[in-house]
């Protein structure tokens, strides 16, 4: 029961793969807890604790492109120097050099000429990446909310179902090739010396190069985080304006689907997540304003 217990605390996973590796791990900061419990250690470092019964194959391919974009000198997050990951029961850890002692974002300049230049790569035929299915295979299980009232939950499932049946067919305009899977300024952090740095490589893929672009789009258009200069900014630099592609509204839609739907996952573990999905079903069923939908 105890090793149950302590494979249920991420901090407890993470004090155990750190003794494995011999490296420090107190004092343990936890800088967030989404897909992965983030942590700042001494001399540098972040540790990323996967949830239970993450797919080692993914977190194995998220070490191989971050080995692959350090080969190639491509200003992405570095590992530390060691077999990764490391296996702690159901969970996976790894760890990386920090980019800097804070959360510094870049500009959205900076964030397209990351975003043009890893579009301009070739994967080698070493590196398996898979085709980019942002919401799943169409044999798959639809995911379950069971933190959400059974209508939202129903509701969302449809919504999702849509997404996962309508997406290969939309009018993709640009080539396809490595995309990041989750482009956006929250992923994009300013380093010690004030250069910008790509992190969070769990999502690499191979697919249209649009979904890379639709979170901007989309953060400006629908949501207001960003303003007109810095989309513009955005558009100048990276070469191409999502906004004036004929998909940009069908894609808009599933973007805030998926982004939902993974905030709703998390709904039967935190009232503040319930609370925000909920806020945002309600504004995807009536097409009312998304400006005052939370950050996560």
């Amino acid at each position: 029961m105890t090793n149950q217990i302590q494979q249920n605390d991420p901090a407890a996973v993470l004090h155990a793969a750190a003794r494995k590796v011999q490296r420090e791990s107190e004092p343990a900061e936890l800088i967030r807890y989404g897909s992965n419990a983030v942590f700042r250690l001494p001399n540098r470092v972040i540790a990323r604790v996967s949830r239970p019964g993450a797919r080692a194959d993914a977190v194995e391919r998220q070490v191989s492109v971050a080995r692959w974009l350090e080969e190639l000198d491509y200003p992405a997050t570095r590992l530390v120097g060691l077999e990764q990951p490391v296996v702690v029961g159901d969970r996976l850890v790894t760890f990386w050099k920090s980019v800097s002692d804070g959360e510094t974002y870049a500009g959205l300049a900076d964030v397209a000429a990351l975003i043009r230049r890893l579009h301009e790569l070739d994967a080698p035929s070493s590196l398996e990446l898979p085709r980019l299915r942002p919401f799943g295979s169409p044999d798959a299980p639809l995911p379950s909310f069971p933190g959400l009232e059974a209508d939202d939950a129903a509701f969302l499932q449809e919504r999702y179902r849509w997404a996962r049946e309508t997406f290969d067919d939309l009018p993709f305009a640009l080539p396809r090739g490595v995309i990041h899977g989750d482009a956006n300024v929250g992923n994009v952090l300013l380093d010690r010396d004030g250069r910008p740095v790509l992190i969070d490589l769990d999502s690499f893929a191979v697919g249209p190069r649009e979904w890379d672009l639709i979170q901007t789009a989309l953060f400006y258009d629908r949501l207001g985080w960003h303003t007109r200069e810095e989309y513009e900014t955005f558009v100048r630099v990276y070469g191409y304006d999502l906004l004036q592609w004929e998909g940009y509204e069908q894609l808009a839609d599933m973007r805030e689907i998926a982004m939902t739907a993974w905030l709703s996952r998390q709904a039967a573990e935190s009232e503040k997540s319930a609370a925000e999905a909920a806020k945002r079903i309600a504004a995807l069923r009536t097409g009312a304003s998304r400006k005052d939908w939370s950050a996560y």
